[in-house]
């Protein structure tokens, strides 16, 4: 996902309200966040949808290696032969 710009992508909310269809295209265009802000403070962020399946899939990511990485400690692990071998089992089923 592109970085922020913090010149461009930072914007009050009623500026979004009068111009949405212009942001989201913009949004659409660049792959950046939009930073919504209201009374000065950030309150919001808008992505695009693509980025926003990016980030679901690099949280479920880090969260099966968490888990694994777990298990490992817990002594859950099975050597790399036995793991390719029930890996194998499965898709021939």
């Amino acid at each position: 996902m592109p970085s922020l710009n913090l010149e461009e992508d930072i914007r009050p909310l009623s500026e979004f309200r009068a111009d949405a269809a212009a942001m989201i295209q913009k949004i659409r265009e660049t792959g950046r966040a939009l930073v919504l802000t209201q009374r000065g403070h950030s309150s919001a962020v808008v992505l695009g949808v693509s980025e926003y399946q990016q980030l679901l899939d690099e949280v479920e990511l880090l969260r099966d290696v968490h888990t694994a990485a777990r298990q490992i400690e817990d002594g859950r692990g099975v050597p790399h032969e036995e793991a390719r071998r029930q890996a194998l089992a499965r898709l021939s089923d």
